[in-house]
């Protein structure tokens, strides 16, 4: 067995996990997961938001046996070396927790202490049919960004959370 990860490209999370017999995984993300990965978060009353990440932002790697990968791997990201390659040892994020706020206007994330350099962001948040896709970064000497979104005041959404070197949220969140 061989374990392989499905990673996003801006942030290195692994958001997905499996493990294969034979070579390795596929070349070709889009073999694993078609245009789209979805994560799924329960937002209460028997709904679920989908979160689907696209697959032109993701990339697979056959990486170093890791089972805490397969139960939860938001807790796990994938560095490459200086010439594009993953490396095949997993690194292990730092948690955070109480950091996403949803507000009519935006979301705001705050991390733990503040970057040592600007830190990519990337969120998704869920909204009845559609899905808002957030890019940002934390500066550096910072420990929070706020993304632009437009949301209505109480309502409920799915939201994922990738800030690179910390754990990645996959959550319900209200709007306040």
């Amino acid at each position: 067995m061989a374990l392989s990860v499905v990673y996003a490209v801006d942030t290195g999370h692994v958001v997905g996990a499996l493990a294969l017999t034979g070579a390795g995984a596929p070349p070709d993300v889009a073999a694993l997961v078609g245009r789209a990965l979805p994560l799924r978060v329960s937002v209460g009353e028997g709904r679920i938001a989908t979160l689907p990440l696209s697959a032109r932002d993701l990339a697979v790697a056959s990486v170093d046996d890791e089972p805490a990968a397969l139960t939860a791997p938001l807790d796990f990201g994938v560095e490459v070396t200086s010439d594009g390659k993953p490396k095949p040892a997993l690194v292990r994020l730092a948690s955070w927790t109480d950091g996403i706020a949803l507000t009519q206007d935006g979301l705001t994330v705050t991390v733990k202490v503040a970057v040592a350099r600007p830190t990519p962001v990337l969120a998704l948040v869920s909204d009845e049919q559609d899905t808002h896709v957030l890019a940002g970064e934390i500066p550096a000497q910072q420990a929070q960004v706020k993304l632009p979104v437009t949301l209505v005041k109480g309502s409920v959404h799915g939201v994922l959370v990738l800030a690179a070197g910390w754990v990645g949220h996959l959550e319900k969140a209200a709007v306040t």
